[in-house]
């Protein structure tokens, strides 16, 4: 931390006091929340594609033989489920403990996830392993850019450049997940893969909590108090709810082949009665109905956006052990260093959108145009691979596949960074924090189908399940261009 300069003993460090430690020019502490989502990321990423193989690879290789399509459900379910976690995590700082508290809690759920991935054998260890990540990555999710956003007030002019460093983090971590525990894995096995991830979280965790002290006082305050006489419908609720999963797990309702499709159905209906709620709500007024109504396009073309992003941890891990040319100089690449492409382009690129979108300022593309885009954009990397089918096994140049992701990281740029500002500025006054719980539900709805579409696609139907996809997304991206002056017209003001 070279950019860190010490206050004078005797000022309390505070955010915006001119004698604060500083971090590339931010409040010093800055960079105790850079680091521990650096290393969640790092912990995250790094432990994905090591799980798809892990379900799938037979057990002569380590694996625990899962069919491919088994192993992408699951996969799909899970990052669906992390998602889904953020809106307790919401929860239960808003109403528990606050949100600094919850993220350090939930940092350590995801170290005891990784550790029982690397220390319980087979199912056991995933089952156990996937729901305490899960419960920890959504816990973390909610609340990093909350406590990120207390460090500075309102009028603070170095604001939105602190959050740019923030999510620097965020795709370091995504870079160097993959190709650490990737080579772990290649080199040593997967439970010290596993073991791997959730040393890097420790690492974060510790750093973390020796900084915790130095976090402004309003990252401990519980915004909205859940009374006393409350707490036990809650409890008998939270129960309830544990009992049911129980139940519809134990009479196999709910199994490891259909795990997917169930999460997809439940995100389908909470998604309509969010939405049905909001629309009908008396609290909500004329005009924030009409901006409701208008993000229900922006919804759709984020969930068909994130299903085909997402196989990035399902078909292209699959893909990169079956089809890929890994061969470097006589040295077998790993799997998953194909997944450190992405956040490589994220890192070289993010910086010029953002310029760019400030060059243009109102004459940029309003959110409608850039949210098409972004489809269009994932659904041509998909048509990409058509000309690579039936090349063999093994045979496709690592150069093909950076062309491709790079294609798909530029129709992330167009979509996600704007994502959670449009939900914000669209949401009525009463049900903010809702409004971004159901952004969040469009991305757990596009994670669950990209688990759902994987269990499709095989090395003989590639030109079929790529070319199907790429036509999909291209049409949606197409229609949601058509309509964009409805759309922003819906806005009411809103680009």
């Amino acid at each position: 931390m070279s950019n860190i300069t010490a206050a004078p003993p005797d000022r309390e460090a505070s955010p915006g006091h001119p004698d604060e430690r500083t971090f590339m020019g931010q409040p010093g502490v800055l960079a105790n929340l850079f680091n521990v989502e650096l290393w969640e990321r790092f912990s995250f990423y790094g432990m994905q594609v090591v799980l798809m193989l892990y379900l799938y690879f037979e057990t002569s290789e380590g694996g625990l033989g899962l069919g491919e399509g088994t192993a992408a459900g699951i996969i799909g379910a899970y990052g669906a489920s992390v998602y889904l976690f953020t809106i307790i995590g919401g929860l239960v700082a808003d109403r528990l403990i606050g949100p600094e508290r919850t993220l350090f809690f939930s940092a350590i759920l995801i170290m005891c996830g990784h550790l029982a991935l690397a220390l319980l054998p087979g199912l056991l260890g995933v089952g156990i392993g996937l729901v305490l990540v899960a419960i920890g990555s959504g816990g973390l999710k909610a609340n990093a850019t909350t406590l990120v956003g207390e460090l500075y007030s309102k009028e603070d002019d170095r604001r939105d450049a602190g959050f740019s460093i923030f999510y620097m983090g965020v795709n370091i971590g995504g870079l160097l997940g993959p190709l650490l525990t990737g080579w772990a894995r290649q080199e040593w096995g997967f439970h010290l893969a596993f073991g791997l991830a959730a040393v890097g979280m420790l690492i974060g965790l510790l750093q973390y909590w020796r900084g915790r002290g130095r976090l402004p006082e309003s990252v401990h305050h519980v915004p909205n108090p859940l009374p006393a006489s409350q707490r036990g419908r809650w409890v008998l609720a939270a129960l309830a709810a544990l009992a049911l999963i129980a139940a519809l797990i134990g009479f196999r309702v709910v199994t490891l082949e259909n795990v997917d499709t169930t999460l997809t159905v439940f995100v389908v209906i909470a998604s309509v009665v969010y939405f049905a709620v909001m629309i009908t709500s008396k609290q909500v007024t004329e005009v924030e109905r009409s901006r409701v109504w208008a993000f229900v396009p922006l919804f759709l073309a984020s969930a068909a956006f994130w299903s085909l992003f997402q196989q990035q941890f399902t078909v292209l891990a699959v893909y990169s052990d079956k089809r890929l040319n890994r061969d470097l100089f006589g040295w077998e690449v790993p799997i998953e260093w194909v997944n450190s492409i992405n956040p490589v382009f994220i890192i070289l690129f993010a910086p010029l959108f953002a310029a760019l979108w400030t060059k243009l300022a109102r004459r940029q593309p309003p959110t409608p145009v850039k949210f098409a885009l972004g489809v269009i954009l994932c659904g041509i990397a998909f048509l990409l691979f058509i000309p690579l089918a039936g090349s063999g096994a093994n045979s496709v140049p690592v150069v093909a596949i950076v062309g491709i992701l790079f294609v798909m990281t530029m129709g992330e740029l167009m979509l996600s960074p704007v994502g959670s500002s449009v939900t914000t500025k669209l949401a009525p006054e009463a049900f903010q924090t809702q409004m971004v719980a159901l952004y969040f539900l469009s991305v757990a709805l596009g994670t669950a189908m990209s688990g759902l579409l994987a269990q499709f696609y095989s090395a003989e139907g590639e030109r079929m399940y790529f070319g199907v996809l790429g036509a999909v997304a291209l049409g949606i991206g197409a229609l949601l261009l058509l309509v964009a002056k409805p759309v922003l017209s819906l806005m009411r003001g809103v680009r």
